[in-house]
């Protein structure tokens, strides 16, 4: 069998290209991380190297951390190469602490990953062990007798501190606990001590989860994986039953539910809808979903199937009792936020949409878009400015995003426009209203707005616009040694 050749990668670090990583045949010949490339090529000259991705290698440690969350929903990154998993109340599920550990290990391994773990009191305790021992379990309380012995860098301190603790004669962390705690953050500071006691288990620091924990979470195993279509829409609908049960019995309602589907190649997809309502019926939730795989761009890909599938409600509400026998508007209104969210699961939340006026008279400020299924009722019971009866709307049925610049001949500088030009289309003015003067809020904006004159015009065809100059003559548009200055005009609106 040929004897492979020793692989490293390398990352530029302090102007010098340096070991980044390295595979177990160039461990074996002295190589470490940090030696320099060319150091490394003298011990080694068939090494084969590589350039470190660092944005591939995050994307690979969020991937696996999104796959180890079917062993816990607590778990944390530990840049570049770590990850924390919080197993407390887990590990039974799994036949124990050293079966669990033994399963990621082994699951991993298995997708060619290089793996080195531990299970202790403390989250540093458990890195410290992962980076000298692997596979070890530290028992409650004996975090400073498995240390103690560990070589100083295993703490995983900044390489100064490290190297000015073997200066001092401060090998191994047992060496370094023996010594009084104010001389060592005299000499090393609060941070490293801090990092000494939780590696001692005298201290803890709460990891920080990559996702938010769910308010309830259920799911289903698989001794088999399954892939076919029948059996996830019926293990949903099941799922469904249970978590509406769960949340049932605390008066509850899910606004946010997320489904997520674990391939045995590790990769996971996850698909989350949004309600209106709070949802307390798992026929919504099932209908909800279906549209949902329905609508997907990316079908779901079972691959070679899920052994895993989990559906999880990540924002509840309180579920207000109402009474809907004898109200005929609270049935309206539950039919219209389920067509809303049934049309949202299907295109986006942020496409289905409703308009809420706002406290301005600048126009293209006075309506607000905001997603129907969050600002529903606000929407109902908006306050919207009454039109009087036999007079002509004020404002245009259609305004545009942008105002668009058009060119005019008005008969006196501050007056209506005679003519104008808009698209290359020519229109001749013969009734006009206005102006109605509309001053810009200066006190939102820093930059100077000037004052525009709207005016609604009709042309010889019946076309209706919505015109403005500007700025105002003789005070925001200046002159220029006499010369007349042009103002800018702008078409804002079509009337019907």
């Amino acid at each position: 069998m040929k004897k492979e050749e020793p692989s490293i990668v390398v990352a530029k670090q302090n102007n010098a290209l340096q070991i980044f990583a390295l595979d177990d045949a160039a461990a074996h010949l002295g190589l470490s991380i940090g030696l320099p490339l060319a150091n490394a090529r003298a011990i080694c000259p068939q090494l084969k190297v590589f350039d470190a991705d660092e944005a591939a290698d995050a994307k690979a440690l969020n991937d696996i951390a999104c796959w180890c969350d079917r062993f816990t929903p607590l778990v944390a990154l530990d840049p570049p190469h770590g990850l924390f998993l919080d197993i407390t109340g887990c590990a039974h599920l799994f036949g124990g602490e050293a079966a669990l550990m033994q399963m990621i290990c082994g699951s991993l391994s298995r997708q060619g990953f290089a793996v080195s773990a531990a299970i202790a009191g403390t989250s540093v305790c458990a890195r410290t062990m992962t980076r000298h021992v692997s596979g070890h379990i530290v028992p409650d309380g004996g975090e400073a007798e498995a240390v103690k012995s560990l070589p100083v860098f295993a703490l995983g301190a900044d390489e100064a501190i490290t190297r000015g603790l073997r200066r001092a004669g401060l090998k191994t962390i047992g060496d370094v606990a023996s010594r009084a705690r104010h001389e060592i953050t005299a000499r090393f500071g609060d941070g490293f001590t801090s990092l000494l006691e939780q590696a001692l288990g005298q201290g803890d620091a709460p990891i920080s989860p990559l996702k938010p924990l769910p308010d309830f979470i259920v799911e289903k195993r698989f001794a088999e994986p399954v892939a076919t279509e029948v059996v996830i829409s019926a293990t949903l609908s099941r799922l469904a039953a249970m978590l509406v049960a769960a949340m049932d019995r605390q008066g509850k309602g899910a606004r946010r539910l997320q489904a997520q589907f674990f391939r045995t190649d590790g990769a996971v997809r996850a698909i989350a809808v949004d309600t209106g309502q709070p949802v307390t019926r798992p026929e919504v939730i099932d209908r909800l979903f279906r549209e949902r795989l329905d609508a997907l761009s990316d079908p779901l890909d079972p691959g070679f199937g899920f052994d895993l599938i989990r559906l999880s409600a990540s924002r509840v509400e309180i579920v207000v009792q109402q009474q809907r026998d004898l109200d005929a508007n609270v049935h309206d209104n539950d039919e219209l936020a389920a067509l809303i969210d049934r049309i949202a699961a299907r295109i986006g939340c942020k496409r289905v949409v409703v308009h809420l006026p706002q406290d301005t008279h600048i126009p293209e400020r006075a309506v607000m878009t905001a997603p129907a299924q969050h600002r529903l009722a606000a929407a109902q019971a908006a306050d919207w400015p009454e039109r009087e009866e036999s007079e002509p709307p004020l404002r245009p049925l259609r305004l545009f995003a942008r105002p668009e610049p058009i060119k005019v001949i008005a008969e006196v500088p501050d007056g209506p426009p005679a003519w104008f030009q808009w698209r290359r289309a020519s229109h001749t003015v013969v009734r006009v209203e206005g102006p109605e003067r509309v001053a810009m809020e200066w006190w939102r904006s820093r930059e100077e707005m000037l004052t525009r004159d709207y005016f609604r015009v009709e042309d010889e065809t019946g076309l209706r616009f919505w015109l403005y100059r500007d700025g105002l003559y003789d005070r925001e548009i200046a002159q220029r040694e006499g010369e007349i200055v042009q103002p800018n005009w702008f078409v804002h609106g079509l009337f019907a």
